[in-house]
């Protein structure tokens, strides 16, 4: 396991303060706030911690509220809202320097047999034939700039399957994107962290779809401005975040400063795994 996917572990490994309160820390962003999927993983597992095991994730919805300040802890504070039957309800306030920065609501569900099926997996090349982060990124980005976003994803092996937003600024193109995507080290056999570290991932490049239909490069070059507002994740089937998975993203629709990103993550054998829908504000400077 690298150091970077150790440091990754070490932050979703939350301080208990009290019952149901969380403290966590943050790791340095290539922007000057928290990052949106740490803040998202690290809920997640606050509200985990509250639910028995044998009641895996089966779906998110959350709300960035507020910029997060990597300088401070935040702390999470879990309302425990149902425990049912079959169903478990909770809902996460991440709070810093007195203000709330993210709400979460997530449900848990215990293992059902039922009616099953599923989409066809998309058409997407071999992982192991794309180049990773660190030999693609200097490619398209000034060294500087290339050298802190491999830095910022170090913890996750990530190949995209095409030519990512800031290789291609300036020329419009088909709003979809795909990923592949993995941690960068055997994982525990713990569904909640995989669940997690899967989160932690999905707010890292849903919404290059949206620039892709402009044309434009994105935060990494600076010609748009943007910030994610609101993310929903469920959760299909078992997965492991240590092995391929395949993120399929497109965007429908972008307007009023707003580019909306769905998206689809599947095993590599073919199983669909999880759904995503996010909206960020996505605004070209003035």
């Amino acid at each position: 396991m690298n150091q970077a996917l150790e440091g990754l572990l070490d932050l979703l490994d939350l301080e208990q303060i009290e019952e149901d309160i969380f403290r966590g820390v943050s790791r340095p962003s290539i922007v000057p706030r928290v990052f949106g999927g740490q803040v998202a993983a690290q809920a997640l597992v606050a509200a985990g911690r509250t639910v028995p095991d044998d009641r895996p994730a089966h779906s998110l919805h959350a709300y960035f509220l507020r910029p997060g300040d990597p300088g401070a802890p935040i702390v999470y504070t879990v309302d425990r809202i149902r425990d049912g039957r079959s169903f478990t309800t909770r809902r996460v306030v991440a709070v810093q320097h007195g203000h709330p920065v993210f709400h979460l609501s997530a449900s848990f569900q215990t293992y059902e047999e039922g009616l099953e099926h599923q989409t066809g997996m998309p058409d997407a090349p071999d992982p192991e034939t794309l180049p990773t982060a660190a030999e693609m990124l200097p490619r398209h980005l000034p060294a500087r700039v290339a050298e802190r976003l491999v830095e910022a994803r170090a913890a996750v092996d990530l190949r995209y399957a095409d030519v990512p937003p800031w290789g291609t600024v300036g020329q419009p193109r088909e709003p979809r994107s795909q990923v592949w995507f993995r941690a960068d080290g055997k994982l525990a056999d713990d569904s909640l962290l995989h669940v997690c570290l899967a989160t932690y991932v999905s707010d890292m490049t849903l919404l290059d779809s949206v620039l892709l239909a402009h044309g434009r490069g994105g935060w990494a070059v600076g010609d748009v401005v943007g910030a994610s507002l609101d993310h929903a994740m469920w959760f299909h089937r078992p997965f492991r975040a240590d092995e391929w998975l395949l993120y399929d993203q497109e965007s429908p629709s972008s307007s009023g400063g707003r580019g909306l990103g769905q998206a689809r993550i599947w095993t590599q054998d073919g199983r669909l795994a999880v759904t995503v829908i996010q909206e960020g504000v996505v605004r070209v400077p003035r």
